[in-house]
Order: C-alpha cells, then structure tokens, then sequence
C-alpha cells in the first residue's frame, strides 16, 4: 500500500536499535513516502546513509554519527544537534542542522550542501572534494575547532562566526592544513599563526561576493537570520597556496 504524499509519515524512534530505524525508514521511501518525521531520536546512527530520492527526512532529537553518509539526493533536517561525521562522503542533497554538530562534519564529502546553524567540533570539511561536476558546500554558524579544511581538495566552506563579538578572532587552529583545492571564507579575523602552512589569505574580489551572497541567502532562509547583518562584516579568503603541498615527500 502507497503511504499518502501530502501528509508527514512519522516514526517514533524511542527505544529502536538503529539498525531497524533505518529499516524502518528505507521501508517508507519503498512504499512511496516523501515526506517523513522521526521523533524522539536519540543517538542511532547512520540515519539517512546511502539514500536516493527527493524524500524530505525531519528529526528530531539528536542523531548519531555519520547522518547522511553517501546519501544521493534527500533533504535532512535536524530540530537539534547532530554527532561525528554528519554528511560523511555525502553525494548529493541536504543536511540542516538547527544546532552544533560534532567532529568530522562534512568527512570527504563530494556534493550537496550541509547548513549548521550554531559551531563545529574538530576537523570540519576534512578531505572535501569536488567529484564530477559536483561541489560540496558547508556553511557553519558559529566557528569551527582545530583542524577545519584539513586536506581539503575541492568545494566551499563558510565560517561566519556569529558567536562571536566584533573584533573577536576565531578560535580553531592548523586551519587548512594540507589544503590544496577549494576555499574557506570565514567571516571577521583570524591570525597567520593559526593556518596551515599551506594556505594564503586574501580580501573578497567581486567573483567571491557572487558564490557566497546566495549560500548566505540559503542559510538566513533556513535559521531566520537577518541576511544583511551577516554580510554586513568583513570576510576574508583562504586558499591553497600549493597543488600537491606533500608531492615532495612521496618523490624518488
């Protein structure tokens, strides 16, 4: 029997091993559903990995590691936090995350988007990539710990900072380190001391401005924020000074 497309199919998640969460989940999407609601989500992993489709995917509470692993296409959003390796090796699609997300997010990811509304734990966007005409995208609210674009070899990140008071620099260290694709542009200041050794910082040029007004546009949609405001501050750009910072200690 086809579920009803128009109406949010729920699952309370309460108790559920998450191994038959996720059954349960891709059993929805078989028989037809688009839109789904997860309630009372506590700590299962994996929800979303590995799934096709347009289906729009509400949780609430605070999943497990690795939501959204290798997914192709589904819309997540997270009334909550969300744990390690959010958008791990993500292809296409969408993860909002209406709080913090921990270590790892956006781990390899080689499209879609991933929108956090607050801060990041260590190693955000380590080895993003661009896979085939695809480029992933990871917007953080607030800033990111240690380690953030580490290996990063394709796509855009954006650390806005908003957590932070005028004049206030990020916090994270080693920023970039072994970078050598993509771009960071992160919102107010940050010392040399605390890049990779492989990364050159620059001001906006106007071409920067076009790809970063409408992923500020798209995270205000989704977290009510005054788009204006966030623009209104100075944003610098990281970049990969070199295309193989490494290549020479792998040569003969």
């Amino acid at each position: 029997m086809k579920t009803d497309n128009m109406t949010a199919v729920k699952i309370d998640a309460c108790g559920i091993y998450y191994r038959e969460l996720n059954e349960k989940l891709r059993q929805l999407i078989t028989n037809g559903a688009e839109n789904i609601e997860i309630e009372n989500v506590c700590g299962q992993r994996y929800i979303g990995t590995d799934l096709d489709g347009q289906v729009n995917i509400e949780i609430h509470g605070t999943p497990g590691n690795d939501l959204g692993a290798f997914m192709n296409g589904p819309t997540v959003t997270v009334y909550g936090n969300a744990q390690d390796g959010c958008g791990n090796t993500m292809n296409e699609g969408k993860i909002v995350v209406h709080g913090h997300a921990g270590d790892i997010t956006g781990l390899s990811a080689r499209g879609g988007k991933i929108f956090i509304k607050e801060g990041v734990g260590y190693r955000a966007g380590i080895h993003m990539k661009e896979y085939e005409g695809k480029k992933p995208i990871l917007v953080i609210g607030d800033t990111a710990q240690d380690f953030a674009g580490e290996y990063m070899a394709g796509g855009i990140m954006i650390l806005l900072g908003l957590n932070l008071a005028e004049g206030e620099k990020h916090p994270g260290k080693f920023l970039g380190t072994g970078m050598h694709g993509g771009v960071i542009y992160l919102r107010g200041t940050v010392e040399d001391y605390q890049l990779g050794k492989e990364v050159g910082i620059a001001q906006l040029e106007q071409k920067d401005y076009q790809i970063l007004n409408p992923l500020i546009a798209e995270f205000c949609k989704h977290f009510s924020y005054d788009n204006e405001m966030i623009m209104n501050r100075n944003f610098l750009k990281l970049y990969p000074r070199y295309l193989r910072p490494y290549g020479r200690l792998y040569a003969y």
